[in-house]
């Protein structure tokens, strides 16, 4: 089972993978800035997603 809520942990992965010298992204050096951003970024992408909970619906 999982658990009701379950917390994001710091995305240390992708902190490290940031690009260097890119002219699309900034560097973000703070890990506390760094994790807000991309916490905020991951419920841009979950919000364009679009989902279908109710099944298929029947025109």
């Amino acid at each position: 089972m999982t658990p009701k809520h379950t917390k994001i942990k710091f995305p240390l992965w992708q902190y490290l993978n940031q690009p260097l010298f890119s002219h699309d992204t900034k560097l973000v050096l703070n890990p506390q800035r760094f994790a807000l951003i991309w916490r905020l970024r991951l419920l841009e992408r979950c919000w364009a997603k679009e989902c279908d909970a109710k099944g298929p619906q029947q025109h």
